[in-house]
């Protein structure tokens, strides 16, 4: 049997498949190697995965998660399964943005991103990433992502650049103020985290030209400063993963548009492309 695993820092999505056919997912909590040690990780695996494993013969692992960066972090993921699994004939380990790439555009060529919470974007041959414009983080980077249209719009209702019953509708809505704002930014962890979580409030009123300008102009920076850096970006088509992406659809066909970029897929989590891709 094949165990596929999609890994974000909240939540591994896990499948079971024999042949083409399902025949479990479990959810777990998210591991970001990157952050984690192996001995966590093996620890994560014996306590919230194996339990629903049992009576199950996995031969083979495909695991794409967060914080794979280096040869070095792949071989610790690799050791925490095998200390859970040591039948397991073999396991594969690569990047989540791998995962998206082959998600979306399968056996061919394109151009692969991802837009959550953060953001993320990548060249994709059909077999590997061959090119990765590198996010940055919320701070630098991840344009069109969660975070950096939070920030985006609690800057401009701090700043009244919105018309005044959207600040206060905003600010009403999520029970804030400017110094809960501030300590919650500046001062506690996840700052990203707590950015991304107004996304909704961004949907809800997309039809006010004033919010609606906040999505177009993230969604224009990420096409310019991350797919337009790609060769042929125009002639590929541009696929997504991700909760913005698919909740601001309408917008970032309209922008791609703009920009003579073609959009291709637009999927919510990439585990059912995976499946496709593994069974294939």
């Amino acid at each position: 049997m094949i165990l596929i695993a999609d890994s974000g820092s909240t939540k591994i999505d896990w499948c079971l498949l024999n042949g083409k056919k399902k025949v479990a997912q479990i959810f777990t909590t998210g591991m970001n190697a990157l952050l984690m040690t192996e001995e966590e990780m093996a620890e994560c695996i014996m306590n919230e995965l194996m339990p629903s494993l049992r009576g199950y013969d996995v031969t083979e692992i495909y695991y794409y998660g967060a914080g794979i960066i280096s040869d070095e972090i792949k071989n610790q993921v690799i050791n925490a399964l095998k200390r859970n699994m040591p039948n397991v004939t073999k396991i594969e380990v690569d990047t989540d943005l791998l995962g998206a790439a082959r998600a979306l555009c399968q056996r061919e060529p394109g151009i692969a991103c991802i837009l959550g919470t953060g953001s993320n974007s990548c060249y994709y041959d059909g077999e590997k990433v061959v090119d990765n414009v590198s996010p940055l983080g919320y701070i630098l980077g991840d344009e069109g992502s969660g975070a950096v249209l939070g920030k985006l719009l609690v800057g401009d209702v701090l700043k009244k650049q919105l018309p005044e019953h959207l600040c206060e509708k905003f600010l009403k809505e999520y029970n804030l103020d400017r110094n809960t704002i501030i300590d919650r930014v500046y001062r506690k962890p996840a700052a990203n985290r707590f950015l991304a979580q107004f996304a909704p409030f961004l949907e809800h009123n997309i039809n006010e030209p004033s919010i609606k300008a906040i999505v177009m102009r993230s969604f224009t920076d990420f096409f310019v400063r991350n797919v337009a850096n790609y060769p042929n970006y125009k002639e590929l088509p541009c696929n997504f993963v991700g909760s913005i992406a698919l909740l601001q659809k309408d917008v970032l066909v309209e922008a791609a548009s703009r920009l003579g970029i073609t959009i291709g897929n637009i999927i919510q989590a990439p585990m059912e492309g995976l499946i496709k891709y593994h069974s294939n």
